[in-house]
């Protein structure tokens, strides 16, 4: 479907039966405003989108029985008025690819210049023949604006053409189904407060009926073409648009720029919002539409300078990586403080909702490349803290709850099996909040942001665990990663993270003591952190040689893999949960995540042993699965396996992997490209004030290059099959390790021999999910059908 290349994603000719998929890959965003990639004309489409970060209506959530702490309302991100369409009418006959004849159809996603270009050729059914070439860009240095370039041009005979340019409120969308990983659908949810046209330039807002949110779109337009150009502009409550009609010779252009602005508001007031969205147009107008493409590809060579990552020898691997980092970057760089949606601003699935992704997979990435962008994700938690607080109350805790799933900080999971017991959320925030501290050195955020996210959540270890008869400190009832295993005792990864999280939290306090009075800890608070974090309890299976992924987990029965059929994946959605948590049955990594993240806390045979117990158990029915297995496989040596991971995070999107690219892309795996190869393969780890590498590779890649950024340098790492060669590229000369061993790092490069690590014997995935292996041709092209 998309060719194979370094630097763009191109799409040689329109699949209609996948349009929704291409729809999600060509999207483009900033952060505050997301467009989906529909076809200029509006029509045909999978999924029209147009995004606002955190704009969103409430719902009900039903509950079959009420209870108290359930939540009795949930949030969804709704399609806002979409200024992406412009009509066109050749000779009356409207530009639609189901009709005529379509003689030629390309689209381009470039990631060095943050554009999609769309060419287009196309014959009327009146045999009348055009060309059409549309840019269009989500601008990283203005954050409410967007623009289009749109040029029309005759290929034989005179014609007359006319435009409609329209800004839409109020799109009739499609079902989403039943699938619980789609969106909920609400019809008509804009409630039109104002419209306005004049001149070239014309403004809705509206309002949504529950939330009581306000947002405003405007668009205001550059015209060239013939002298006899006709142009007028109207406003309704849901449509607006500009006309310009004209007749076109052979060799005339009609060149249309409409510049875009979007803004939202819990609190301003229309005429504020629509002085906003008024100033945002003008300063793209100055700007210009080259000036603007000017500062896209500008902001862009400073992120990738900062961020490229290389590799020879596969070439899909390539692609996908430079794609992964170039949506997650979208997702987060100018959020300014609010949250990262599992889908980004791609499309509507989860609700448009945040999970712990975000502070588990996107922010290391983000942490390393963009680290600003990193802050502000974890400034909006800070900013959500009161209401994290007031949930922990409400069911009877100390410190801050945070939600397992949210827009605006409220908890909207209405299963709280799966949701309010999975606790480890809030230790992951922690452990984002110390890894940006580390990586950057940032005091002023420690002290206004990070340091009360950690006094709160380690209060809430402290209540929600206890200490038992012989002294041990318990973490019941909870629910770890593995949504398979829910509300169960002592879950590794929570117990571990939760210990981090006090420990970290006593650390920081004992260097903030004057803020410490103003939090209201004491010397004897912060001794029972670390008193609770030295008595953490950490399951160990002596029978087996490995840590049950919870209490008593390794005694369950196992799943009958062999009796699953093909078609039951995702098990959540053809079995009961009652019967998945009964077994041993893996979602997604869930032990072997904690071999990643608390990596110290394991030897090395330990590592090896649990990551082959689970493989045996891991069906990858979550997205979040094979980033992980990528990483732990390549440190405990299973290289060629790391690989098929790789391939299936890399590729989740690009291939559709999980069918269901439609609603939105995987943000959190396409992160997983960057960690499959930077952690994974680069061997990269950091904390305390170091920064850590034990680089292998498979046999498929024989050279991987990567950059990122740590405290305030610029590093850039070099790994071929026998040697990795450091290279400082700005900043201060720093102390690294390479394999175990440190070395100093200034104004020239180090290269240092790779230390080779045993072979063991492969291990053994559940019966008809093993990832597919990366074969790859002679072009660098993995073997696995588009379609799988």
């Amino acid at each position: 479907m998309f060719t194979v290349e370094p630097w763009c994603v191109r799409e040689p000719e329109l699949r209609l039966d996948r349009l929704a998929q291409s729809e999600s890959v060509f999207a483009l965003s900033n952060g505050h405003l997301g467009l989906r990639g529909n076809l200029d004309e509006g029509e045909p489409h999978g999924l029209p989108g147009t995004y606002l970060n955190s704009f969103y209506e409430q719902r009900p959530l039903p509950q079959a029985e009420t209870a108290y702490g359930y939540p009795e309302s949930g949030q969804t991100v709704i399609n806002v008025t979409n200024g992406k369409v412009i009509r066109l009418l050749v000779d009356d006959e409207p530009l639609d690819v189901r009709y005529g004849r379509l003689e030629h159809h390309e689209r381009v996603l470039d990631m060095q210049a943050g554009t999609l270009t769309r060419h287009v050729e196309w014959t009327s059914p009146a045999d009348q023949q055009i060309k059409v070439t549309s840019t269009r860009l989500v601008s990283l240095t203005q954050r409410a604006v967007a623009a289009i370039c749109y040029d029309v041009e005759p290929v034989h005979q005179s014609m007359r053409v006319v435009a409609q340019s329209e800004l839409v409120a109020n799109e009739a969308l499609p079902d989403g189904g039943k699938d619980p990983r789609a969106s909920a659908i609400l019809d008509h949810p804009l409630i039109s407060e104002e419209h306005f046209a004049n001149g070239t330039k014309v403004l809705l807002l509206h309002r949504t009926r529950q939330s009581g949110l306000r947002m405003a779109a405007g668009m205001s337009h550059h015209i060239e073409g013939p002298e006899s150009m006709a142009v007028e502009t109207e406003s309704s409550p849901d449509v607006g648009r500009l006309t310009v009609a004209t007749r076109l010779e052979p060799g005339q252009r009609l060149r249309i720029i409409k510049y875009l602005a979007y803004g939202w508001s819990s609190q301003r007031s229309r005429p504020a919002l629509h002085d906003q969205v008024v100033g945002a147009l003008a300063g793209a107008r100055q700007t210009g539409w080259e000036g603007l493409l000017e500062e896209q590809r500008q902001y862009l060579d400073d992120f990738w300078c900062g961020a490229d990552v290389e590799v020879d020898g596969d070439a899909e691997i390539q692609q996908a990586v430079r794609f992964g980092l170039f949506h997650t970057l979208q997702a987060g760089a100018r959020a300014e403080r609010r949250m990262i949606p599992a889908k980004g601003l791609t499309g509507p699935g989860y609700d448009g909702h945040t999970f712990w992704d975000t502070e588990t997979f996107v922010l290391p990435v983000l942490t390393y490349t963009a680290p600003d962008s990193a802050a502000d994700a974890l400034a909006w938690r800070h900013m959500t803290l009161p209401l994290a607080c007031e949930r922990a109350y409400q069911l009877g805790l100390s410190g801050a709850a945070f939600p397992w799933r949210t827009i605006r900080g409220h908890e909207c999971s209405g299963y709280w099996p799966a949701g309010t017991a999975a606790f480890h959320i809030n230790a992951d925030i922690s452990d984002a909040v110390v890894r940006y501290v580390d990586a950057t050195q940032d005091e002023q955020f420690e002290r206004e942001t990070g340091l009360e996210i950690l006094v709160q959540t380690a209060r809430l270890w402290r209540s929600l665990g206890h200490h038992d008869v012989g002294g041990v400190f318990r973490i019941d009832g909870v629910t770890g990663p593995d949504e398979y295993s829910a509300v169960v005792d002592n879950n590794v990864y929570t117990n571990l993270m939760a210990r981090r999280n006090l420990l970290e939290a006593a650390e920081m306090a004992m260097r903030h003591p004057d803020l410490c009075d103003r939090l209201g800890v004491d010397a004897e608070e912060a001794a029972s952190w670390r008193d609770a974090a030295s008595a953490m309890v950490i399951p160990y299976d002596e029978r087996l040689g490995v840590h049950p992924q919870n209490e008593n987990f390794t005694n369950h029965a196992r799943w009958d893999f062999a009796a699953t059929k093909p078609d039951h994946y995702p098990l959540l959605l053809n079995y009961p949960y009652f019967d998945l948590y009964r077994k041993q049955v893996v979602k997604q990594a869930d032990l072997v995540l904690a071999l990643h993240l608390c990596g110290e806390e394991f030897t090395e045979e330990e590592k090896a042993r649990n990551f082959e117990y689970y493989e045996g158990l891991t069906v990858r029915d979550s997205s979040l699965s094979a980033q992980t297995q990528a990483v732990v496989a390549a440190e405990v040596g299973h290289l060629e396996l790391a690989h098929d991971y790789l391939g299936e995070t890399s590729l989740m999107d690009l291939h559709d992997l999980n069918h269901n690219t439609r609603d939105g892309l995987h943000v959190a795996s396409m992160a997983g490209a960057w960690s499959g190869l930077v952690a994974g393969f680069g061997g990269m780890r950091a904390g305390g004030g170091r920064l850590r590498f034990a680089p292998r590779l498979p046999g498929g890649i024989s050279r991987l290059a990567f950059r990122m950024r740590y405290r305030g340098s610029r590093v850039r790492v070099e790994v071929t099959g026998e040697s990795a060669t450091y290279q400082l590229l700005d900043g201060p000369a720093m102390r690294l390790w390479h394999h175990g061993e440190e070395f100093e790092l200034g104004d020239e490069p180090v290269a240092l021999p790779i230390e080779q690590i045993a072979a063991r014997p492969a291990p053994v995935q559940p019966a008809g999910r093993e990832p597919l292996p990366r074969r790859i041709d002679p072009h660098g092209r993995g073997t696995r059908p588009l379609d799988t």
